[in-house]
């Protein structure tokens, strides 16, 4: 996490980017048993997982959420934006493309 954070003190904010990609988790991801959210879904493919990222002008990551694989990212997208400084221009891949986000 030191390396996220060293990454984003001080992102190029007039634009940002926002997508998500689906990853296959490792087959033992399920964790030891805890109450905390792992962040790996099932699917028809094992165990996945989706990572939402925030991008700055540069590139540099922002700010990012891991969800289970079946948590579509305009389900996802909320918490994301509720978490981004100002920018003046966001641009997102096509799952983030839903009317209450625009």
């Amino acid at each position: 996490m030191n390396i996220f954070s060293s990454l984003s003190k001080d992102p190029d904010l007039e634009w940002e980017f926002t997508d998500g990609s689906i990853v296959k988790a490792h087959q033992h991801s399920a964790g030891a048993a805890s109450q905390e959210i792992q962040g790996a879904g099932d699917s028809l493919g094992g165990k996945t997982t989706n990572i939402h990222m925030v991008v700055d002008g540069f590139g540099l990551p922002i700010v990012f959420h891991i969800t289970g694989a079946h948590v579509n990212d305009c389900t996802a997208a909320p918490d994301l934006i509720d978490v981004l400084p100002q920018a003046d221009y966001v641009i997102s891949g096509k799952g983030y493309d839903s009317e209450v986000l625009r």
